[in-house]
C-alpha cells in the first residue's frame, strides 16, 4: 500500500504487524483457535442444516404428519409444566440448603448427585425401576397390595409426566444452587430487623427475599426453558418417544426422521423450535443488558 505525497513521491505503509502492539498480537494469536472451533463445530453445522431445511416440501410433509402436532403440543407442556414446577421447587429448597446446619449440607451432597452424575445410567436406571415386569416400583406395589403394578411407559399421558419428572429430578440442583447463591447475596441485616418487626416468614419472603431475587429468578427461567427446549436425555432415554410416538418432543422428533431416513424433515423439525428459541434468547439478553 501506497500513500502518495505532494509531486510524484510515494512512501510505503508500514506492514499491519508494526502497527499493532504485542498486547494486540497476542490477542490475535489467543482469539484464532477459539474462532477456528467457533466456524467449524458452530457456524458450519447450523449453516449446513438450514441448507438441508431449505426446501418447502420439508415443512409441508411435517404439516401433514401428525406426529409433528403431537411433538409440538407436547413441548409445549413440558415447557409450562416442567419449568414451572422445578424453578417454584428451586426457590423453596434454596431456603432450605441455605441454612448453616450440619446434616443439611450432607444431605445437599446427595442433593446434587441427580445432577452431577451423566444422564444416560441415571435415566436408565429409571427405566428400568419402571418395568412392567421386573422394575422395583412394581415389585413393591406387588409385595405391599398383592396387585400387579400397572405398565407405566405405555400410556402416553404417564409416559410424558415420567419424562417431566424424570427431567426436574435431573436439573433440579443446579438450579437449586443459583438461586441458592441469590439468597446468600441478600444482606442479612433485613431479616434481623424484619425479625424485630415481628414479621413471619411469609412476609420477610415477600417483602425481602422475592424482590432481591426475582431478576435472578426470571433470567434462571428463561434460561431454562432455552436448554429445555434442547432436552434429548430427559424423553428419548426413557419413553424413546412411545408408544406409538405419541411423547415425541421437538428435541427428539429429529432423531426419529433420521431413522427413518428422512434427513430434510430431520432438519425441518429443528428448524421449526426457532420460534420457541429466539424470543427466550431476545428477551434473556434483554434482561442482561440493564
Amino acid at each position: 500500500m501506497a500513500i502518495t505525497l505532494s509531486g510524484d513521491h510515494a512512501i510505503s505503509a508500514p506492514p499491519l504487524s508494526a502497527r499493532l502492539t504485542p498486547a494486540q498480537v497476542w490477542g490475535i494469536v489467543l482469539l484464532t483457535p477459539y474462532l477456528l472451533v467457533f466456524l467449524a463445530f458452530v457456524v458450519y453445522p447450523v449453516s449446513y442444516g438450514l441448507w438441508l431445511a431449505r426446501h418447502p416440501a420439508s415443512y409441508v410433509a411435517l404439516y401433514n404428519d401428525p406426529v409433528f402436532a403431537r411433538a409440538a403440543v407436547n413441548t409445549l407442556i413440558f415447557l409450562v409444566i416442567g419449568i414451572n414446577i422445578k424453578m417454584l421447587i428451586a426457590l423453596f429448597l434454596s431456603g432450605f440448603f441455605a441454612q448453616q446446619r450440619t446434616w443439611i449440607r450432607w444431605l445437599s451432597v446427595i442433593f446434587i448427585l441427580p445432577w452431577a452424575v451423566p444422564s444416560i445410567p441415571t435415566i436408565l436406571s429409571v427405566r428400568f425401576m419402571l418395568n412392567p415386569e421386573w422394575g422395583v416400583v412394581n415389585q413393591l406395589i406387588f409385595k405391599f397390595t398383592g396387585d400387579d403394578g400397572p405398565n407405566w411407559l405405555n400410556d402416553p399421558t404417564v409416559a410424558l409426566a415420567m419424562a417431566i419428572g424424570v427431567h426436574i429430578w435431573k436439573s433440579l440442583p443446579f438450579w437449586t444452587l443459583i438461586l441458592i447463591t441469590g439468597r446468600l447475596a441478600i444482606p442479612h441485616d433485613l431479616f434481623e430487623a424484619a425479625e424485630v418487626d415481628g414479621a413471619s416468614w411469609w412476609q420477610k419472603f415477600r417483602f425481602i427475599t422475592w424482590p432481591s431475587m426475582q431478576t435472578l429468578y426470571v433470567t434462571c427461567t428463561l434460561l431454562s426453558m432455552i436448554w429445555t427446549l434442547g432436552d434429548f436425555n430427559s424423553v428419548y432415554l426413557l419413553t424413546g418417544g412411545g408408544p406409538a410416538d405419541l411423547t415425541h418432543v421437538l428435541s427428539t422428533l429429529g432423531i426419529r426422521y433420521l431413522r427413518l431416513d428422512q434427513l430434510s424433515l430431520a432438519m425441518a423439525s429443528i428448524v421449526c423450535a426457532m420460534p420457541f428459541v429466539l424470543p427466550l434468547v431476545y428477551f434473556m439478553m434483554k434482561r442482561l443488558s440493564r
